[in-house]
């Protein structure tokens, strides 16, 4: 099988555009390299197509899987589709802007939508921040969304019964925050006043 190594400048800036507010600026100016096995590019539908042992990274933005599936909207915002090998999942991670911390992600298939810059991880989905080399948070569910722009996340747990996430329940760790830490320390008791021993204190 032939195996493709490509540094893309193609209409496939996908997996994040600039302006996105909390994930790494930075790498919406590096370029794409993808690793496949194959690739089928459509220049009339805007489209790309990556099989086989699909390693792409662009700036901090590493993801793999099985499959990515790119296509470009007629206001050049990029939306992909990333399918995890059978039986594993497909796998996230990028930076956030300014601060050293990551969010990483598995899933059976990563959604990615340019236009709102929003990540989706669907079905046996798991999303984990770091800090520095620390899991911080990390949350499990049939479906989680994360908003690039305003750093919120959410998580559905699907169905009772779900073979996906048994149980239907979202199960989450999350961890203080330092500023939340530090305000909870209890401050530091005030210097005690020292009493003069005459009614003018040292004056004559």
């Amino acid at each position: 099988m032939k195996h493709l190594h490509a540094t893309l400048l193609l209409p496939l800036a996908l997996l994040l555009p600039a302006g996105a507010a909390r994930a790494e600026r930075a790498d919406s100016t590096k370029p794409m390299n993808v690793e496949a096995d194959n690739l089928r590019y459509d220049d009339l539908k805007q489209t790309s197509v990556f099989t086989g042992r699909v390693v792409l990274t662009k700036g901090t933005i590493i993801i793999r899987g099985a499959r990515v599936d790119v296509r470009q909207d007629p206001e050049g915002y990029q939306h992909g589709l990333v399918t995890g090998e059978s039986g594993q999942r497909a796998f996230y991670r990028q930076k956030r802007e300014g601060v050293d911390e990551y969010i990483e992600g598995e899933a059976e298939t990563i959604e990615y939508d340019g236009k709102a810059d929003r990540v989706k991880f669907v079905r046996r989905a798991e999303m984990r921040r770091y800090r520095g080399t620390v899991v911080s948070d990390e949350m499990n569910g049939n479906v989680i969304t994360y908003e690039n722009l305003t750093d919120v996340f959410s998580v559905d747990g699907g169905p009772p019964g779900s073979t996906a996430q048994p149980g239907g329940r979202v199960r989450a760790v999350l961890a203080p925050r330092s500023a939340a830490s530090a305000a909870a320390t209890p401050a530091a008791p005030p210097a005690g006043l020292r009493p003069s021993l005459t009614l003018g204190g040292d004056k004559k």
